[in-house]
């Protein structure tokens, strides 16, 4: 088998997007539009703790800058947050807008509801999806996909 004509992990790929595109359902059934559930995270910790820099948007949600500040423009371009100047003259505070804050009710609920969602299926299962990642983990730890990546290089 020529492995160009293989995608291995394409079920992975495939089974997360179904699920976010069933989590995106429940906020069109709701008649909650223009926000993707990239942005619930973010929303919901402005929503608790206040005005956030990008930064600590980042921080909270364990992602990068980079990727952050593309979340952050994303929600403002669907009129989700605003943007002033932070404490400093390279900080921009994120806070919600009136649709944000009347939805984050919603999304806190949502969130709370995948989570135990989630939570029960990886019970269901004969080998949790949890530990699946952690002993990807401990594998890459002992060998960097990096250097897999690198051993098949042809």
């Amino acid at each position: 088998m020529d492995l160009l004509d293989s995608n291995h992990w394409s079920d992975v790929h495939r089974l997360l997007a179904d699920l976010d595109r069933d989590i995106a359902g429940l906020y069109t059934e709701a008649g909650i539009h223009g926000i993707r559930t990239r942005f619930v995270g973010p929303l919901i910790a402005i929503g608790r703790f206040g005005p956030l820099t990008i930064r600590e948007l980042a921080d909270r949600r364990n992602v990068s800058h980079s990727a952050m500040s593309q979340t952050v423009t994303a929600m403002r371009q669907a009129g989700l947050v605003e943007t002033e100047p932070g404490p400093d003259a390279r900080t921009r505070l994120v806070q919600l807008t009136a649709r944000a804050r009347d939805a984050v009710p919603f999304m806190e609920a949502e969130w709370r509801a995948t989570e135990a969602t989630t939570r029960q299926l990886d019970e269901e299962l004969p080998y949790s999806l949890t530990q699946v990642v952690a002993d990807i983990r401990a594998a890459l730890e002992r060998k960097s996909f990096v250097a897999r990546l690198q051993d098949n290089f042809a």
